[in-house]
């Protein structure tokens, strides 16, 4: 079984705790039982992944949570009590969802790989932030849905990295029915990598850092932005654009090193440039 890495003593504190050790970052959501993303939670994440593009040392990052619940979606409750405002909360309303956009463009644009570790309920927008991060490693008693139907409120944010993830016909049997899915029908539809029992879940998602972070972070790095670039683009464009992509990567030094070392049959010492 997959080496367990040792986390260090959390270097914040709040609704999400952040530790880091051998360049593997740990942002874990710490408001349980929900872990709703209020306003407070959303900056404070987007905090901790604006401070990690300027950490060298980061690597990799690692968003889990605390509590039987990985994240219930939006706080209703906080969005609820602000129809009491003047304009019955289309100010706040718009707020939220903006700030909700901005990280999750903020997690597929990050410039280090981020693996969601998910233990328990993602529903709604925790749905949303699962399925934004570039892995997802559950455990069986992960369970996912987009249930806003069935409160009047679709959920048409989360669908948006719902559609990118599965089938057409998948994300809308979610978003219609708003029925919860468990992790192996989540595996079959493409919304994780991999379902593993509870008390190796925190082992094997360590295990995939830790590969992830002996890689070149500027090939990690130059591989995740083609990646979601290219997959925006037709099919010529795509080959253009990756084409040159190709190009700029075999003129880094990592490359020249990584090709070397791979004809030499030795290890390569990575520059990160």
């Amino acid at each position: 079984m997959a080496e367990v890495v040792a986390i260090k003593p959390a270097i914040a504190e709040g609704p999400v705790v952040a530790s880091l050790d051998k360049g593997i970052l740990r942002l874990t959501l710490a408001s349980p039982p929900a872990n709703a993303l209020s306003l407070a939670v959303m900056a404070a994440l987007m905090a901790e992944f604006d401070r990690a593009k300027s950490d060298r040392s980061v690597r990799v990052i690692i968003l889990a949570a605390s509590g039987k619940v990985f994240c219930a979606g939006h706080d209703l409750k906080e969005l609820s009590a602000h129809r009491r405002d003047a304009d019955r909360g289309r100010g706040f309303f718009e707020k939220t969802f903006a700030a909700c956009a901005e990280l999750m463009q903020a997690i597929v644009r990050h410039p280090r790989p981020v693996i969601a570790e998910v233990d328990g309920l993602a529903t709604a927008a925790g749905l949303q932030l699962v399925a934004s991060c570039d892995l997802a490693i559950a455990s069986h008693e992960a369970t996912f849905c987009t249930p806003g139907v069935n409160i009047g409120l679709f959920c048409s944010t989360p669908m948006v990295a719902l559609s990118r993830n599965v089938s057409r016909k998948q994300a809308m049997e979610m978003l219609l029915t708003g029925e919860t899915i468990d992790a192996a029908t989540a595996r079959e539809f493409g919304l994780i990598n991999r379902i593993v029992p509870r008390e190796y879940l925190n082992q094997v998602v360590s295990k995939y850092a830790q590969t992830i972070a002996s890689k070149s972070s500027l090939v990690i790095k130059t591989g995740k932005e083609a990646f979601y670039a290219q997959a925006e683009m037709g099919l010529a464009d795509a080959y253009a654009y990756t084409g040159r992509v190709m190009v700029e990567n075999m003129l880094a030094r990592d490359a020249e090193e990584g090709i070397g070392a791979f004809v030499g049959k030795r290890r390569p010492e990575w520059k990160d440039e």
